[in-house]
């Protein structure tokens, strides 16, 4: 499971633990809905519901290999995937009201998504073998 910096390390630059698909940094992508790195609260799709979610220079998932897509962007790049055993997720479903309250733009925004989460590693483990 990785989370943001987690997915980075997942691709091709770092562990390289993925086959065709690249964890590359959002907001170089086209079409994205953001050009600047800092905390915000980004519009995604998860498992089709629209949703906001906590982002902090996360990144999307490119390339044509073999996953299954949990979320999206905005642009429609993945968000969240699933490959074998390994889920990577370039946004913040773990966030807690401290990740918006931290910020002055961000506070009063927090909505819990650690259920989103919850699911997503129940998805990642059903895939492992035993």
């Amino acid at each position: 499971l990785g989370i943001c910096m987690g997915a980075y390390w997942a691709g091709q630059h770092y562990l390289d633990m993925l086959e065709g698909v690249d964890a590359v940094q959002y907001i170089t992508r086209p079409g994205t809905d953001t050009h600047r790195p800092h905390a915000k609260n980004l519009d995604v799709t998860w498992n089709n519901n629209p949703e906001k979610m906590y982002f902090y220079d996360g990144c999307a998932l490119v390339g044509n290999g073999d996953y299954n897509t949990i979320a999206t962007y905005a642009n429609g790049d993945p968000m969240a995937i699933i490959q074998n055993n390994i889920g990577i997720i370039g946004c913040h479903p773990e966030a807690t009201p401290h990740y918006y309250n931290s910020y002055s733009w961000m506070q009063g925004k927090f909505e819990s998504k650690q259920h989103l989460l919850k699911e997503f590693v129940d998805q990642v483990f059903a895939g492992v073998s035993k």
